[in-house]
């Protein structure tokens, strides 16, 4: 028998502030994905489990590419597996806008093609129903 939440999709999107940049070219730590991953889990286990849980673990966190300042950021959470206390959890974090200041101090545009940026498998735990 499968469980129900298994596949269960949760998306978050946030605008990377200037004031997170730490390196040239305006790039943002890969920190600031985790974070991020940490906060979709945290709805994912309230959508599957009435508790906000607490994160365990990562099994498998890849940088893939940069994340900058001025960049829109999508963060999917799906959930791959249902223990009894615990849930597997696949993350995505993907670039679907980017500033563009060389084309002017504000400009930016939509990604025709999202950027996966980092890409990750957690563990989250939930309290024993009861």
């Amino acid at each position: 028998m499968s469980d129900s939440r298994v596949g269960l999709t949760v998306t978050h999107r946030r605008y990377v502030p200037y004031s997170h940049a730490h390196y040239a070219g305006n790039l943002v730590d890969g920190a600031y994905a985790l974070g991020l991953f940490g906060d979709v889990a945290t709805e994912v286990c309230i959508r599957t489990d009435g508790d906000e849980g607490l994160f365990a673990s990562y099994s498998d966190v890849q940088f893939r590419a940069p994340m900058r300042a001025g960049d829109v950021l999508e963060v999917v959470a799906t959930v791959t597996r249902v223990g009894s206390r615990s849930r597997t959890i696949d993350f995505e974090a993907r670039v679907v806008c980017r500033g563009r200041p060389d084309r002017g101090e504000s400009a930016a545009e939509v990604l025709a093609e999202p950027v996966v940026a980092v890409t990750a498998t957690g563990t989250v735990v939930v309290p024993p129903v009861g």
